[in-house]
């Protein structure tokens, strides 16, 4: 399987940026968690977003609950994370991750996840 990530780049606080993440066949054709990551040099890698690949439950953590918007295409081979009012903290590199069932409640664990992509990187500036 194989996932692509691309939308990352440079914007200002409190501004907008989209990122998408090709989603390989192989994934799609079956039940998947697909979630974005990120991580700064400082912190572990953290869950930013999750969502099944039927549409239906979308998860986010703390820190982007109300600014971030996950969603699938309706074809189901692409994921978007929509990120509104962007502030210097969401500064990292996204990466898009794919488990091979449903979201379960502990979403936001790495181990659960079997695909990654590459990394887009998000910077922000104040």
């Amino acid at each position: 399987g194989q996932l692509v990530e691309s939308g990352g780049g440079s914007v200002q606080t409190g501004g907008s940026l989209t990122l998408s993440c090709a989603i390989s066949r192989d994934i799609y054709d079956g039940n998947a968690c697909m979630a974005w990551f990120r991580q700064t040099p400082f912190k572990e890698r953290e869950a930013v977003a999750a969502i099944n690949n039927d549409g239906r439950s979308e998860n986010y953590g703390d820190p982007v609950q109300g600014r971030f918007t996950i969603s699938q295409g309706n074809a189901k081979n692409t994921l978007y994370l929509q990120m509104n009012n962007l502030q210097v903290e969401d500064t990292g590199i996204y990466y898009c991750a794919a488990a091979q069932h449903f979201c379960m409640a502990d979403w936001q664990i790495t181990a659960w996840y079997n695909y990654w992509g590459q990394g887009t990187q998000v910077t922000v500036s104040s």
